[in-house]
């Protein structure tokens, strides 16, 4: 099957990522018979499976990379994707071949029709995934959550180490005590032999995390900390306690006091997966030399030119405080900004810190949850901005360059689709 005809065939399978995870009926139930038929490709090889209202891209790929600086041959299964959807499986940081996702893809329409359970994209994307990892013997995969996690079709492994990086207000509708509803969904890719690494701090949900039942619970603030974190050129000077000692003066090459957080967290589950504290050229290695495409990326200079994939009102606090911290000098800040469905373009202006004397485009995605950019621009409006409309992400990012001039900052956000898609054009 050829790279085009296995988009094909996905596209013909229900998308939930395109429903804004709004599901019914949840159950493990069509993904498990799924990798019955396909000869079981889970259960080849160990993993470390992350779950997160944010942040668990970021720390799915920090965990990858420290396992690499290790000597392991490590896969990563990550959504969604920037360019092109084989970035979502790798192996040591590079992208599955086209032909191999084909071969792949293939195999499992080979076998698929044996069940009795229609199979969503994600279920058949994520199959395709285990059985590359298998076939090609990874030592470990990092498994990157769809949504949630319990019912997510990626938790049909048995993870030697489950991450919740935190509890964030993402699909949901917020009604009820929401919190701890999404909590109880997330901590369900721990299981009993599972160590659980938990990077929300609240004390409320604290009887969630250590009543799932795994075979041992780090919690952040009590366990594991980011005890020192500073700015420095290129990234940070960060510090971290975690229960097999303390790690100084660590240098991190990417933005934001977000990020330091994250490291945090994956240094303690690397540290519970080998039962031994991480190596101090390990740590140089993987941390000093981190890439993470769409985070707070800086693609372009005069004017200043950012991506980040922030899309709900947690990430954009956290890319607002980022673009203080490291970038406040630069005028005047002009957004490319897209949102999607069920979002509420008003509130993530707000929260990035859209105002007076910035300035806004609006532009379409290719996604079928894209809002309207007029919309986005009465909110950018109202909060202040001068605002305007672009045809898409490339029109959208030129128009920006042009109205930063060569002193100000382009900051292009508000979905992982705009900064796809902006990353194209700029490339």
């Amino acid at each position: 099957m050829s790279f085009t005809d296995a988009l094909r065939y996905l596209d013909r399978h229900i998308n939930l990522e395109a429903r804004a995870g709004f599901f019914e009926g949840l159950s493990l139930e069509s993904m498990s018979a799924l990798m019955e038929v396909s000869g079981d490709p889970h259960r080849a090889f160990r993993s470390i499976h992350v779950t997160g209202t944010n942040g668990k891209g970021s720390t799915a790929t920090m965990i990858a990379r420290l396992l690499q600086a290790k000597g392991l041959k490590v896969g990563r299964y990550s959504s969604p994707h920037l360019d092109s959807i084989t970035e979502r499986i790798e192996i040591d940081g590079e992208p599955i071949a086209r032909e191999d996702f084909g071969a792949e893809v293939l195999a499992l329409a080979q076998v698929a029709e044996l069940t009795e359970h229609p199979n969503s994209y994600f279920e058949l994307l994520t199959a395709a995934a285990y059985r590359w990892f298998a076939e090609v013997a990874v030592d470990v995969a990092v498994v990157e959550v769809g949504v949630l996690g319990r019912f997510d079709a990626t938790n049909v492994i048995e993870a030697d180490v489950a991450v919740v990086t935190n509890i964030g207000r993402d699909h949901t509708d917020g009604k009820g005590d929401w919190r701890r509803d999404i909590a109880g969904e997330k901590v369900g890719i721990a299981k009993p032999a599972s160590t659980l690494v938990v990077g929300e701090p609240s004390p409320d949900l604290l009887d969630i995390f250590e009543g799932e039942g795994a075979a041992a619970t780090k919690l952040i603030g009590r366990d594991f900390e980011l005890i020192g974190d500073q700015p420095a050129v290129g990234g940070r000077l960060i510090d971290i306690r975690t229960p097999r000692g303390l790690y100084e003066d660590v240098f991190l090459s990417v933005f934001g006091s977000h990020q330091a957080t994250n490291a945090s967290i994956a240094v303690t589950a690397v540290e519970e997966f080998f039962d031994a504290a991480v190596e101090d050229d390990v740590l140089a290695e993987s941390m000093g030399e981190l890439r993470l495409p769409g985070r707070v990326e800086v693609v372009g200079r005069e004017p200043l030119v950012i991506l980040d994939g922030a899309h709900n009102p947690q990430a954009a606090q956290a890319l607002r405080s980022t673009i203080e911290a490291s970038f406040g000098g630069a005028s005047p800040r002009v957004y490319v900004l897209a949102t999607l469905e069920p979002r509420d373009p008003a509130e993530f202006i707000a929260e990035v810190g859209v105002g007076p004397g910035d300035w806004v485009v609006a532009t379409p995605v290719n996604s079928p949850r894209s809002i309207d950019p007029q919309q986005i621009v009465d909110a950018a409006t109202s909060a202040g901005a001068t605002a305007e409309t672009a045809t898409d992400a490339e029109d959208a990012v030129d128009r920006a360059r042009v109205l930063a001039g060569t002193d100000g900052m382009v900051i292009v956000t508000g979905s992982l689709y705009v900064v796809g898609e902006a990353r194209s054009s700029l490339d």
